[in-house]
């Protein structure tokens, strides 16, 4: 699937109760809670309404017929119902913070539980901002519907049905008129649902969009700076926020128009009512009391209906979100045991490639029939040029990827009939660019082994050279390397890896390129540390420096998906075939450089005497 598809996806079609339902089974976990503050918010609805028909008995018993009496039992009960509601008001209040909080946890807990779990190729073609976006905006924006939002959805539909309770008690007649306008207000929901769905959908996937674009630029601000891109990427993201502000400007639009609907459609009940009052309570068959009640009643129910009309017009956006967020759920890995895989206890023995077929396209094959059988402890090379097929080979190896025909076999056992766990646990790669996490060096090196002691972790180090630059940093093991280990140079960050990879003790490792970006001097300590690493140990090196790899026991040559030449150095020097061609080029290179380097240096020596 390409990368596009999930920076342009989109969910086209009307609402789909499926979605409301798993939004609703968050919350299930925590029924308790939930239960609690609606129980709190239908008792502070319900006071709300019955507050009003305290007010109308005070107008007609207390004040009309000067029944002291009655007017003081009256504002005691409104005392001591106050007291209640305020406590019922606490309540809900705390209770939904507490669960807004545990569907959050929840919700980010099991993304990236899920995230742990997808291929390789998932995050291949998937750009991070938008599973960035996914784990952040859209889990804040379905937390918030599943608390708050049904809070203040509850408080105004249980408003509106005891007013509605009280009215009709009150006067049926003129209650019957309210419950007229309720069939036009749900039209007027029904036909804003499928258009504010539609642009806060827009919204959210051009925030994809932005959110890529952030994280692009500031990862390559380094690349950026050195080409003098900013005033074409301030162009591109501008055409972007473009579009997002007019998308969500007819959200907004239209979000805003709601309000005013209903408010129009209520205001045209409320003008029956006045009118029909003004008739009746000149014969006295409407008291002065009722009518007041009747109008707090129609104009307290203008907050509730536009309450849930504000909740309605977030639930699109939150409806969107949340569609994004299970659309995520919902991908399943690429990769996955077979029933009844298992842990053989290791991987050590003999890997054979049996007529291997690799495409990440269809008929465009990256692999092609590859044969190749390597004995435990050995040592292989692979060298060729960029888009052969080397790291293809270490991916499939790695059970990153899979072949599509043929099979590979560890140790006599097709390999995917072993856990993938047995696989990755027992294989170490380091990388041509290496990957530090925020933290210490101590850390780092530990991040394969956690349980390693301060001991383990410094005969690791020490045995791929990197001890003697960690012991002059200030803190040694414990100095913080920064965001991808910003702070420390390509080379320090190589053996950082190289110690992690040494701790881990892997039977299986793997080198993808680790020296081509460091200088001489570092790739020299950088080969002690593999050599420490390779022994008794099966070594797959991908080597762009062909110096790094004289001593493999076999270097294959790839080229187009297959091996083209196979041998040990000086056996390929002998063919003087595409090895030798590599390795004389990049022999002169490395000699016209050191020749230039040497009459830089004499022509600053001569100008400095």
């Amino acid at each position: 699937m390409p990368a596009d598809f999930y920076e342009e996806e989109d969910f086209q079609g009307q609402f789909k109760g499926n979605v409301f339902k798993r939004i609703l089974d968050l919350m299930r976990p925590h029924w308790p809670w939930v239960l609690g503050f609606l129980i709190c918010v239908i008792i502070v609805s319900i006071l709300d309404a019955y507050f009003t028909y305290l007010s109308k008995q005070i107008v007609d018993r207390g004040i009309v017929n000067k029944d002291i009496n009655a007017l003081q039992q009256i504002l005691v009960n409104y005392g001591i119902l106050i007291l209640v509601q305020a406590a019922a008001v606490f309540g809900f209040v705390f209770l939904v913070g507490v669960l807004g909080e545990r569907v959050r946890y929840d919700l980010r807990q099991s993304l990236f539980n899920h995230l742990q779990r997808l291929s390789l190729s998932y995050f291949s073609r998937t750009p991070v901002g938008w599973i960035m976006s996914r784990v952040t905006n859209d889990t804040e924006r379905v937390a918030e519907l599943v608390t708050w939002g049904v809070l203040d959805s509850t408080w105004g539909v249980i408003n509106i049905l005891t007013s509605v309770i009280f009215m009709l008690v009150i006067d049926w007649r003129l209650a019957l008129i309210v419950i007229a306008i309720l069939p036009f207000l749900f039209y007027v929901a029904v036909q804003f649902r499928k258009r504010i769905l539609e642009q806060f959908r827009n919204v959210r996937k051009i925030n994809s969009k932005i959110t890529a674009s952030y994280n692009e630029n500031i990862s390559g601000v380094r690349v950026v700076k050195a080409l003098g891109r900013e005033d074409e990427n301030l162009r591109e993201f501008g055409e972007q926020t473009s579009a997002m502000r007019k998308a969500g400007y007819r959200a907004a639009w239209l979000s805003a128009l709601f309000l005013p609907s209903v408010q129009i459609i209520s205001a045209v009940g409320l003008g029956g009512i006045i009118w029909y009052s003004g008739a009746t309570v000149g014969s006295g068959t409407f008291s002065i009391g009722s009518l007041q009640a009747f109008i707090t009643y129609m104009t307290s129910m203008l907050w509730p209906i536009q309450d849930v009309a504000r909740v309605f017009a977030e639930m699109q956006r939150a409806l969107a979100s949340a569609e994004r967020i299970f659309s995520l759920v919902d991908t399943t890995p690429e990769i996955l045991d077979k029933p009844g895989a298992f842990d053989p206890g290791t991987i050590r023995g003999e890997i054979q490639f049996e007529h291997m077929y690799f495409w990440y396209e269809d008929e465009l094959p990256v692999i092609k029939d590859l044969n190749l059988t390597i004995q435990h402890g050995e040592t292989i090379a692979l060298v060729g040029s960029t888009g052969g097929g080397k790291t293809t080979i270490v991916n499939l190896l790695c059970r990153f990827y899979e072949p599509k025909r043929g099979r590979i076999l560890i140790g006599g056992h097709d390999y995917t009939d072993l856990s993938l766990q047995a696989i990755q646990s027992r294989i170490g790669v380091v990388l041509q660019t290496p990957h530090l996490f925020s933290g210490t060096i101590r850390e780092n090196i530990a991040y394969g082994r956690l349980k390693a002691s301060q001991q383990d972790i410094e005969a690791a180090a020490k045995l791929v050279g990197a001890d003697h630059f960690i012991q002059r940093f200030e803190h040694g093991y414990d100095e913080q390397v920064g965001e991808g280990g910003v702070l420390l140079s390509v080379g320090q960050k190589q053996l950082i890896s190289l110690a992690r990879a040494v701790l881990s003790n892997p039977e299986i490792f793997i080198m993808d390129e680790a020296t081509s970006s460091v200088d001489t001097l570092t790739e020299s300590m950088i080969q002690k540390g593999m050599e420490a690493i390779m022994q008794d140990r099966t070594s797959i090196i991908i080597a762009h420096r062909l110096s790094t790899i004289k001593t493999a026991h076999r270097i294959l040559v790839i080229e187009d998906g297959q091996i083209a030449e196979m041998g040990n150095h000086a056996e390929l020097l002998k063919l003087k075939g595409k090895y030798y061609n590599l390795y004389t080029r990049q022999f002169r290179f490395e000699r016209e450089d050191a020749y230039n380097i040497f009459k830089e240096n004499n022509q600053a020596n001569l100008s400095a005497g």
